[in-house]
Order: C-alpha cells, then sequence, then structure tokens
C-alpha cells in the first residue's frame, strides 16, 4: 500500500500514542521524519528518539515526555503544508503558533527547522506541523 502523506502518518502516529498515555511509538524512518522529531527533541516535546535499522527501511522509535502528574506535553500536533495545498512562507512570514507559546516545524533549504531557528538564520520554507 502506498502512503501519500508519510509526514500525516508520523503526526497521527504520535498523537494517537500521546493520548493513551504510551511511552514510546513506531514509525516508518526516512530523513525527513528524522528531522522533525530531532526538532521535536531539541524543543522539549519528546524524550527522546531512536533509529532502528532492519535492513530494510528502519524505523524510528519515538520516547514521549509527560509531566510530573501525568498532564501532555504535546497537547496539539497539527499537519499545516499538505500534498494537496502546500504552504510556503519566508523568514519574515513564519506564523508565531499561540503568540510564541507553540512552534513551527518548517523544511528550509537547510534542513528542518523550528520557527525560532528559521528566524535567527533569516530563511523560510514550507511549514510542515505546529506543535503546542
Amino acid at each position: 500500500m502506498s502512503m501519500t502523506d508519510p509526514i500525516a502518518d508520523l503526526l497521527t502516529r504520535i498523537r494517537n500514542a500521546n493520548t493513551i498515555r504510551m511511552a514510546h511509538c513506531d514509525v516508518p524512518a526516512s530523513r525527513m521524519k528524522r528531522g522533525i522529531v530531532d526538532v521535536l527533541k531539541q524543543q522539549g516535546y519528546i524524550r527522546d528518539y531512536r533509529v532502528i535499522e532492519d535492513g530494510v527501511q528502519g524505523s524510528l522509535r519515538v520516547y514521549l515526555k509527560y509531566g510530573p502528574d501525568g498532564e501532555f506535553i504535546i497537547n496539539s500536533l497539527q499537519r499545516v503544508s499538505k500534498p494537496g495545498r502546500r504552504v510556503y512562507t519566508g523568514a519574515e512570514g513564519i506564523p508565531k503558533v499561540l503568540n510564541g507559546l507553540g512552534i513551527s516545524i518548517l523544511s528550509t533549504s537547510r534542513g528542518v527547522l523550528s520557527d525560532g531557528d528559521a528566524r535567527t538564520q533569516h530563511i523560510g520554507g514550507e511549514v510542515l506541523a505546529e506543535v503546542w
């Protein structure tokens, strides 16, 4: 079965695992997905991730993070740019999520970056997702 939007699949698997408070979830690996989970780790939304090699494509094991009393760290994880409607932005137009409480994840010419890193480097790109 071919998948039309693997990034949406990644976000949905993380969202579903987070909803039932799983410790981790596994997703098929790719460089783009690795970049997205790397940004989530740098920004403190997940504990860690690990690449599991299986000889074919490999998979990413994403370790989810919760607060001290079990509260959610990721409250919302939404796909912005979709295969049917791509959303691009320049460096000046990078959206702020909840007035800076959340982050946007962008695919740029310098790799997958958070909105803050893209503003610092003054580059735009495709807005992949919003997290808060």
